[in-house]
């Protein structure tokens, strides 16, 4: 994994907060320069040519010399790619095996390891643009596997940085998709960032997903937890004959449904939202949508929700998220130096925030939560959240909020 202040991650980063928070931790930092720079920073998300496929083999065995493996495990790892051949199979005929000679195996365990090693290596050596500034740190790329982001505070340097990126990819056998690769400015303003690639303009767009999170220009949480919502309600929708209202299948097998497709895609990325009382009110209001047809209720019978969720057996979903949101700001607190994600928390940013109103901040929301829903004031709220035992002992018992009306 790259290390240190260049912002480079790697999915094998944050190992004591779950997966979904590993895939998100390039995410969080994206999320929180937003609100909190008064500089305008320019991404570039790189998107490479069929990156697992692409892989030199000869160059990925230098990659792990020069990163110290030990001879004889070098050798084991080839062993699993000598004489490796495939074949295809078309309505049930096999074509000829043919010899495959460059790219990862797929499906092996190995193969995501080795990927990110000969990643790091590449994102090692294309770095010298200083990045963006955000406090004491300078972040000039967030990596996760072959979802690359570039970052700078002026289009000319972060020209520079694709140039050097590309050609280090050029170098190792790898190429930058240009059909897929985009830039963006995260600013309340228009602003245009005229990006090549030898000779072709990567497309300037006003939203990006990355990390199945959507980024916009504006820097607006919004339209992702409207996103968010719209995919639950599509689940709901494609799920309402067969699952959903269907008599023959037991409340048990519909809940089993909820907690493992509907929940998921509704809260996907709630860690990094700031909830305010629209918000509150529209997840509400789709986790209900789907509880009242289990329960076989309709809006007009008037049943409260509180009362319904307790027949069903199910937790309030904003109180899921308020408990995930403060647990993942204990982990935060905790992380040590070097982690990106929390030396981005703790970071003191520099300079003038942007003229209006100003957003909140996820760490000034997530203090006013552990304020409201625990009586932690925020001067005492790190310390408090730095003990693991004493932070889980206090978010366990954490109730529902009493339902509006």
């Amino acid at each position: 994994m790259s290390r240190g202040r260049r912002g480079t991650l790697s999915p094998s980063g944050p190992c004591s907060v779950p997966p979904l928070l590993r895939q998100l931790t390039g995410a969080v930092a994206a999320r929180w320069l937003v609100p909190v720079v008064a500089a305008m920073p320019r991404q570039a998300f790189v998107d490479l040519e069929k990156a697992f496929d692409r892989v030199p083999r000869g160059v990925l065995w230098g990659v792990l010399r020069e990163y110290g493996v030990s001879g004889p495990l070098i050798r084991a790892v080839r062993s699993l790619y000598d004489r490796c051949q495939s074949l295809v199979r078309i309505a049930g005929s096999k074509s000829n095996s043919f010899p495959v000679r460059v790219g990862l195996r797929q499906d092996c365990p190995l193969s995501p390891i080795l990927f990110i090693i000969f990643m790091d290596r590449i994102s090692r050596c294309s770095h010298g643009v200083e990045g963006i500034r955000f406090g004491d740190l300078r972040i000039a790329s967030l990596l996760f596997a072959d979802d690359v982001v570039l970052l700078a505070s002026s289009a000319r340097d972060l020209q520079l940085s694709l140039d050097r990126f590309a050609a280090t990819c050029e170098a190792a056998g790898m190429r930058i998709s240009t059909s897929k690769s985009e830039a963006m400015v995260l600013d309340r303003k228009k602003v245009e960032c005229l990006l090549r690639v030898k000779e072709e303009i990567l497309p300037q767009v006003e939203e990006f997903k990355y990390l199945g999170v959507l980024f916009t220009s504006e820097g607006r949480m919004e339209r992702e937890i409207d996103r968010r919502i719209g995919a639950a309600s599509a689940v709901m929708r494609t799920l309402h004959r067969s699952v959903v209202v269907k008599r023959e299948l037991s409340r048990k097998a519909k809940l089993s449904i909820y907690r493992s497709i509907f929940v998921p895609t509704l809260t996907y990325g709630h860690e990094l939202w700031v909830m305010t009382e629209r918000t509150r009110s529209r997840v509400q209001a789709a986790e209900m949508s789907f509880l009242h047809r289990v329960a076989g209720l309709s809006l007009r019978d008037r049943v409260r929700s509180s009362a319904i969720r307790e027949e069903l057996g199910v937790e309030s979903l904003l109180l899921r998220v308020e408990r995930s949101q403060m647990g993942w700001l204990g982990h935060l607190v905790r992380m040590p130096p070097g982690r990106l994600p929390g030396e981005v928390f703790r970071a003191c940013p520099s300079g003038r925030r942007p003229p209006g109103r100003p957003r909140t901040r996820w760490r000034d929301y997530v203090s006013r939560l552990a304020w409201e829903r625990l009586g932690i004031p925020p001067d005492e709220l790190e310390e408090v959240a730095g003990e693991r035992e004493v932070w889980a002992s206090l978010l366990r018992p954490l109730p529902p909020r009493p339902d509006p009306g």
